[in-house]
């Protein structure tokens, strides 16, 4: 199985367009995600959507809005945005403490070591 993150951007339309995504794929969430890593003492979270494949097709995607939340003493805009439209779904999203992208070269480097961390921890399905 093909398990790829899509990346989206950082700003309001981005996280609107993940949300619009998991309304019109309820059926196909697999799992939710708040990630949250630090960087110089701040506190960037990603959001992402996980989807079980289509048919037979052998691939899983996870689509991501990168480290474009930063933690504030009010939750951000944007983490509640996303968050109501869990609530409206029945999802609850699961927070995972990863390390910032700067820490690898390559940004994929940087997926790999998520989707890692996910299948060990079974959170996706592990390669078949």
């Amino acid at each position: 199985m093909i398990q790829r993150f899509i990346e989206l951007g950082e700003g309001y339309g981005d996280i609107y367009e993940l949300c619009e995504l998991a309304k019109v794929n309820k059926e196909r969430i697999h799992q939710a995600f708040i990630f949250s890593s630090i960087k110089e003492n701040i506190t960037y979270f990603s959001i992402a959507i996980a989807l079980k494949p289509v048919n037979t097709a052998n691939f899983f995607p996870i689509y991501i809005c990168r480290e474009g939340i930063v933690e504030a003493q009010n939750e951000p805009k944007r983490l509640a945005i996303f968050k109501e439209t869990l609530d409206e779904l029945a999802i609850q999203p699961i927070k995972v403490d990863i390390k910032h992208s700067s820490v690898y070269v390559d940004v994929n480097l940087y997926y790999q070591y998520i989707i890692g961390i996910l299948r060990l921890n079974n959170l996706i399905p592990p390669l078949q």
